[in-house]
């Protein structure tokens, strides 16, 4: 009877019928943007992490600058199809297409808006290192006070991985674009997964797996940050190490690495020195707890200090998807110190507080 009622009373109000939809998608509207604006204050490892247009945010392997008050996370730029080079025997060669390196900003670490393509490929230019058969891989930028340019350094590679040459580019600004300077094998050696970092004296560092990943480079670069001085010392020597991330905590250095296992996940390993051309300790594996031993099935890329915080870190990983590149996932976990050593525990979700 009621329901005939509610029948009849809407037939004979069609404006009511509009109104009262008209609420529910605004009540609808209202609801999802709370849910938004509280999932938002998380930092959710593993999920897929939108930018603040709604799309995927797609910059793998990737590092975080900080520059006067914003982050700029800089990372490569995946095509959306994955496919195997079958021609490659010696391991599992996936790859998706080259798409240059892409930029995003934030102030909160949070919500991240798309800069754009910072260094394009060059789809045009089958010879460049740039060209999308080829392979860009974990860029990195530091800012030189002294030329006031951003200078990036990256991994440039060759479809089956046998060229292993470090690649070098500038800008005036920090979302570019970039100027592409070249590429090279520093000190005379191969260069793999790398990383650069600037230290509080201003001087700067290239750390990169060389002699075929056997070993971990680490080298002295020249003041403007684009090339290598030639000083440079062997570590971690047949111990094959990759996916070098490093920083500073009260005056020691610690360098997070994994093993060399393809797009397999394995177990991380921390070391420590007093300098960065001194002497490294092995001090064992940071991370702790359920599936610590595949660091929970991701692989380092970067640490970092977040400013105006002491003794905050953020450690961030990457979960590959060898079979659906683009779709690899970004794990970010607080670093805390115990002991004296790192710890990187899995959270299901954490905030910066």
């Amino acid at each position: 009877m009621l329901k005939s009622i509610r029948k009849e009373v809407l037939q004979a109000n069609p404006g009511l019928v509009k109104y009262c939809l008209l609420i529910f998608t605004l009540a609808s509207y209202i609801y999802a943007c709370t849910q938004s604006q509280k999932e938002g204050a998380e930092i959710i490892p593993g999920i897929i992490w939108y930018d603040t247009e709604g799309n995927p945010i797609n910059a793998h392997g990737g590092g975080i600058m900080y520059h006067e008050g914003t982050y700029y996370w800089y990372g490569e730029y995946k095509g959306d199809s994955t496919y195997r080079l079958e021609w490659v025997t010696t391991w599992e060669c996936w790859r998706a297409d080259a798409g240059g390196v892409s930029c995003y900003s934030s102030k909160d670490l949070l919500n991240w808006k798309f800069e754009g393509v910072v260094l394009p490929s060059t789809p045009h230019d089958t010879i460049s290192d740039l060209h999308p058969s080829q392979v860009i891989e974990r860029p990195k930028v530091i800012y030189n006070d002294k030329t006031k340019k951003f200078v990036m350094w990256m991994h440039i590679e060759s479809p089956d991985y046998e060229k292993a040459h470090a690649g070098v580019a500038i800008s005036d600004t920090p979302t570019g674009q970039f100027t592409y300077l070249g590429s090279f094998k520093p000190n005379g050696n191969d260069s793999r997964d790398q990383t650069v970092f600037k230290d509080d004296d201003g001087r700067a560092y290239h750390i990169y797996s060389s002699e075929w990943n056997k070993t971990l480079y680490i080298g002295l670069l020249n003041d403007e940050y684009t090339q290598h001085t030639g000083k440079y010392t062997r570590n971690f020597i047949n111990l094959s190490r990759e996916a070098p991330a490093v920083f500073r905590h009260e005056g020691k250095y610690y360098l997070i690495s994994s093993g060399c296992t393809g797009w397999d996940p394995n177990v991380a390993e921390c070391a420590v020195a007093d300098s960065l051309l001194g002497e490294w300790q092995i001090i064992g594996n940071p991370c702790v707890g359920k599936d610590a031993d595949s660091t929970f099935f991701a692989q380092s890329t970067f640490v970092l200090p977040v400013a105006g915080r002491k003794d905050t870190y953020i450690a961030m990983f990457d979960r590959w998807n060898k079979t659906n590149l683009i779709d690899s996932r970004y794990v970010w976990l607080p670093l805390t110190f115990k002991d004296g050593k790192p710890v990187i525990e899995w959270k299901d979700k954490w905030t910066l507080d």
